[in-house]
């Protein structure tokens, strides 16, 4: 040996003459270079960056985390219409939701599992949340109205759960996307006390390599960490985004409870989807199942209905992830559900259309397309620029996802078989020891460096000792085909409802009520994941080029071995220069590019947004009382009435009136006790007025009405009119239903008669508007 090579032998030698592992050597090079105690204290008091690697990957997902759902909220409230503060929305299902509001601050929480005014169930988790919004804010001396608590629910359930859901579903499949460190499989090629036929020079040469190339996983280590972070940081605004989710709902109805149970759906979809991995490695099974159990039960008293949605995406999983037994478990409770339901709708509603689909949802008229409905769920519903780049990225991220899949499916089988080979040809475990110190160079071989960057890259996740301890096979490729077809099939509801019409696309789009907003929501639960993953495969594909094109080791670099062996490999000094020289390359351009382009579509998505813009402007429209047409449903002179009808009546007596006159929203502006709160009071439910009421009015009947109305209540029964009904409200389908409501004819011939007596005038305002009272003995 050289007196260098002596020397550097020297150094991994124990003071016997032993030869110790790399750690000991690191720990006693340590040492020595740090002196005494106190020095070391010293030295590690004023170098507080030696801890910092570890505060980072604690602190980093914390911090990134509240940075994006805190955008997220800030862009929700940015785009939330001011002028539905004060105002009502004034829409189809909005009064619907203010009265339950209402229902709760009148009779208690008590009265959740009844919200309906003929007392049947509606989902309340909405009205709820409100209502607790209500009390507490009087605890601190603040009023606070229904209208307030109702904005202030919808805008923490959009700005602050949606967000923080889709942000727990993307780093669930992207830490299952990272999972296997390459790490371990360095430190298993590293020397050990068997390998003493090897020489002392290779013994440290391989040492130094082995060294560089952990640097450089390490440095593969940080760079995914520090990717899976920064696109966490953007999941949340990107969930914000799009027209599809919250927005949407809120203009359509608006349909709060759907809203609010879509919201919660992501912790749904992440806890199924880890019950499914404890179910794979056998371990936190009751775990798992209870916060699944629980989180549904909270989806459903959301809405019932979305289970539809979380079944349609979660079909794909079910079918790759569970055992058989299990998958046919799974489907034959959807089977039982789907029969429990159109049990349920044959029972509530009464049509003769049952028995032909084709003439179901008859009014219905398709919005787009066939090529405009597929570009809305490739666009996940922006506009412009925005769109165009995430349809890029879906498309291009798809197809990098499933070739670093493959390819890691490929790289796992081969690394299969050699461990078969080593298993079944002991004879050549004499060459294995002299091949161990070959490991760290092969490792880091312009041959094997796409492998590493693509098929192993380090994982992420924080939770890694709670992960299942089982192997698991094929992770990628399982949730690449699961994601694929869940948004393929999402896709395909969606064109159903928007572009097909017959038997068939009404069957499918049937639970959503073949409606487009409905559908639109479950765009973003699918396609975010999707994207994500994409970028992530994408990042991995431009570090392997990057790290192809740097890393090309010159003929000089190679030496050769000892008289032992007549394999050529990297000499250290080469080899450690050639690692330095591609760790940036290979770790840092993937996840630089990824951050600039997730980086550029969140923003642009802010700057050209013409379909929220619209959305928020049709709210806007709807709150507004200046309306050209002096019969919708709120008008400057309809509040006017409806306050000066209060001042009359007071709160505790009966007032009717044709809900699609406006009426309805006397109950939660004046506190008004309104026969008819919502537009649909439900008339072919047993036992309850309202079908009755209707049905006695329309008879020409004074002594029918007075004996149907008069026991309604102990306080006086008061009849209000306020013109036709509202255009607004002509898509209503039971709207015949109220049509005695505004016959003057018939209302005339009540007042001849002394079944109605008019108490106040307000023709001033509109034609025909006045006040009766029903000529009841009270």
């Amino acid at each position: 040996m050289t007196s260098e090579q002596i020397t550097n032998t020297g150094s991994v030698m124990a003071d016997h003459g032993s030869i110790q592992t790399p750690a000991q050597t690191q720990l006693r090079q340590n040492g020595s270079s740090n002196g005494g105690p106190s020095e070391r204290k010293r030295d590690l008091r004023w170098r507080p960056a030696m801890l910092h690697p570890a505060s980072l990957r604690v602190l980093l997902p914390w911090l990134t985390s509240i940075i994006g759902i805190a955008s997220a909220l800030c862009l929700v409230i940015a785009w939330f219409p001011s002028t539905v503060w004060n105002t009502p929305i004034v829409s189809s299902d909005a009064p619907a939701h203010y009265y339950f509001i209402r229902r709760l601050l009148d009779e208690g929480l008590g009265a959740a599992l009844h919200l309906w005014p003929h007392n049947s169930f509606y989902p309340p988790l909405f009205h709820v949340c409100a209502y607790f919004v209500i009390k507490i804010a009087a605890l601190f001396g603040v009023q606070c109205s229904i209208y307030a608590a109702f904005n202030i629910t919808w805008i923490i359930a959009s700005g602050v759960i949606f967000p923080s859901g889709m942000l727990v579903l993307c780093r669930y499949f992207l830490q299952r996307w990272n999972h296997g460190n390459p790490i371990s499989r360095i430190s298993q090629a590293s020397p050990t006390s068997e390998s003493s036929s090897v020489s002392e020079s290779s013994n440290v040469s391989n040492q130094q390599v082995s060294s560089a190339v952990n640097r450089q996983y390490n440095a593969t280590f940080d760079a995914t960490f520090v990717l899976q972070n920064l696109i966490g940081l953007f999941v949340p605004v990107l969930a914000v985004s799009s027209v599809c989710h919250p927005y949407g709902l809120l203009n359509a109805g608006p349909l709060i409870a759907f809203g609010f149970a879509t919201s919660l759906l992501p912790f749904l979809i992440a806890a199924t989807l880890r019950l499914f991995d404890a179910i794979a490695a056998r371990e936190h099974i009751v775990k798992w199942l209870a916060i699944t159990a629980i989180a549904g039960v909270v989806c459903l008293v959301a809405h019932p209905r979305i289970a539809f949605t979380y079944a349609l995406i979660l079909v794909p999983f079910i079918v790759l992830r569970l055992p058989w037994k299990l998958i046919l478990g799974a489907f034959i409770a959807m089977c039982v559900g789907a029969v429990a339901f159109v049990a349920l709708m044959l029972t509530s509603f009464k049509s003769d259309r049952w028995a032909n689909p084709a003439s179901w949802f008859h009014s219905h008229q398709p919005s787009k397309n066939l090529w405009e409905s597929i570009s809305f769920c490739f666009t996940d519903g922006l506009d412009g620029f925005p769109a165009i780049l995430f349809a890029l990225l879906l498309i291009a991220g798809t197809v990098a996802a499933f070739v670093c899949a493959f390819r890691r499916a490929a790289v796992r089988s081969s690394d299969s078989l050699s461990a078969a080979v080593s298993t079944v040809a002991p004879a050549f475990a004499a060459d294995a020891d002299a091949l161990v110190s070959d490991a760290a160079v092969s490792l880091v071989s312009a041959s094997d460096l796409p492998a590493a960057s693509c098929s192993d890259t380090a994982d992420v996740s924080l939770s890694a000792p709670s992960e299942p301890s089982r192997p698991r096979r094929n992770d990628r490729l399982r949730d690449v085909i699961a994601l694929t077809a869940a948004f393929l099939l999402v896709t395909l509801v969606y064109v159903c409802t928007v572009t097909l019409v017959g038997a068939l696309p009404n069957i499918i789009s049937a639970p959503w009520y073949r409606d487009e907003n409905r559908i639109m929501t479950m765009l973003p639960l699918v396609a975010l994941p999707l994207l994500v993953i994409g970028v992530n495969a994408l990042s991995e594909c431009v570090s392997v080029c990057a790290a192809s094109a740097s890393f090309v080791p010159s003929a000089s670099s190679f030496s050769a071995k000892s008289s032992a062996s007549s394999v050529p490999s990297l000499s250290s000094a080469s080899a450690v220069s050639s690692v330095k020289n591609v760790s940036f390359a290979s770790n840092w351009i993937g996840p630089i590019a990824a951050f600039l382009v997730i980086a550029i579509l969140a923003v642009s998505a802010q700057i050209v947004c013409p379909s929220r813009t619209a959305a928020r402007d049709a709210i806007i429209a709807h709150s507004s009382l200046n309306q050209s047409d002096p019969n919708e449903q709120l008008t400057e002179q309809k509040i006017t009435v409806l306050r000066k009808v209060m001042e009359r009546t007071g709160t505790q007596a009966t007032i009717i009136s044709d809900p699609l006159n406006g009426s309805m929203y006397a109950e939660t502006l004046f506190n008004a006790s309104m026969l008819y709160p919502i537009i649909n009071a439900r008339t072919d439910v047993p036992s309850v007025p309202f079908g009755r009421v209707e049905t006695a009015f329309a008879s020409g009947d004074g002594q029918q009405v007075l004996g149907t109305v008069c026991p309604l209540t102990d306080a006086p029964e008061y009849f209000l009119t306020m013109g036709d009904q509202a255009q607004s409200l002509q898509s209503f389908p039971y709207r015949a239903q109220y049509d005695s409501f505004h016959n003057e004819e018939l209302i005339d011939a009540y007042v001849d008669g002394g079944t109605l007596v008019k108490v106040a005038d307000y023709s001033q305002y509109g034609q025909g508007w006045a006040l009766y009272r029903f000529g009841c003995a009270d």
